[in-house]
Parts: structure tokens; C-alpha cells; sequence
């Protein structure tokens, strides 16, 4: 539903850093989209920051150190900002393991590619088909790790029992050049 020209991704169960748009802005880049990385919380401190309120973008790195030492707390290497630099831009063709809790794009990009693919149902590789689309259609990444970090909030693994068809239909989107969902957001516009 938006109008804006730049569109960041995140997750219902990801807490942004403080500084989490405001880094997606400084380093979006005509005809690049970004991906970020994440925090991953432990069961045990995940209910204490939903029950305390617990402002853990606001966190220092003796917090986040003493949470990982705690084991309440994985991956606290996203949290070491680093400037922009030709670094980022190492890995042009990278899909795996990138994220929509982390993603950011151009409001014409996405609309060039329709979107997600609203034919995945279920858990997993939604995110992987609009970042190869994106890839197919020209559109290149542009790494934002080490500096949009999000905090992924502990939960039970969702079902994943329509993971073969997904991944059926995401081998089917890597065998081809499609940049299109075919069932994506023009159905809303």
C-alpha cells in the first residue's frame, strides 16, 4: 500500500536497531537493494524483553556481551557497524540466506519484479524467489551487514510441511530468467 519511493522490509518478530532506517537510507543505491543481517534471541531473554519492555535497541555492547556470554543471545557480530565501502558491493549475485526481516528495495523495482509471489504458502523461500526475480531483472545487492542490524525475538519453528513445494517452486524460478510473480501485487493495484 505504499507510495514511497524506498521500501524497508522487516519481520513482526524483529526489533529494528535505533539506527536501523536511517542506515537502509544512507546506503540505498539506484539499482542495487540492500540485505542486513540479524541478532538471534534465546527463548529466555525473548520473554524477558517482551514481559520487562526491555528497550534492547537501545543496548550497549556490555548488554549484548553479557547476553551472549548468558547464551540468551546469538550471531552479536551484526552489532560491529561498518561505513560504506566497495565491500559491500563483493557479492553483486548473493540470494542465499538473504531475508525480507532485513531487505530494503526500490518502490520501482519491486513493482518491476510484482512483488512477492503470493504462490508460496506457508514457511520459507518467499524471500529468496523476490531476491532472485530482482537478481533476474538486473537489480543487484548491495550487502547491509554490520550496519542495519534487527533482533529476531525467539519463537517455535513455524510448520514447514509446504516446504517441498516451495522449494520445488523456488528450483523451477532458479532454472529460469522469470522476473515476474505470477501472482504478486498487481492483483492489489
Amino acid at each position: 500500500m505504499t507510495r514511497a519511493d524506498y521500501v524497508i522490509f522487516t519481520d513482526g518478530d524483529c526489533v529494528p536497531s535505533r539506527h536501523f532506517v536511517a542506515a537502509h537510507l544512507r546506503l540505498a543505491e539506484p539499482g542495487r537493494f540492500l540485505s542486513g543481517n540479524r541478532v538471534l534471541l534465546g527463548a529466555r531473554l525473548t520473554e524477558r524483553v517482551l514481559r520487562e519492555r526491555l528497550p534492547i535497541n537501545e543496548w550497549g555492547g556490555r548488554q549484548w556481551l553479557r547476553a551472549w556470554f548468558a547464551r540468551d543471545a546469538k550471531r552479536i557480530w551484526p552489532l560491529l557497524i561498518l561505513p560504506d565501502g566497495a565491500f559491500r558491493k563483493l557479492r553483486p549475485r548473493r540470494w542465499y540466506g538473504v531475508k525480507t526481516c532485513n531487505l530494503s528495495a526500490w518502490r520501482a523495482d519491486l513493482l518491476a519484479v510484482n512483488g512477492l509471489d503470493e504462490t508460496y504458502s506457508g514457511w520459507g523461500l518467499e524471500d529468496s524467489d523476490l531476491v532472485i526475480r530482482l537478481l533476474h531483472a538486473g537489480v543487484r545487492n548491495k550487502s547491509a551487514r554490520f550496519a542495519t542490524p534487527v533482533f529476531h525475538l525467539w519463537h517455535r519453528e513455524s510448520d514447514r510441511g509446504r516446504l517441498p513445494e516451495n522449494q520445488r517452486l523456488l528450483d523451477h524460478l532458479i532454472a529460469s530468467t522469470r522476473t515476474r510473480a505470477p501472482l504478486g501485487v498487481d492483483q492489489y493495484l
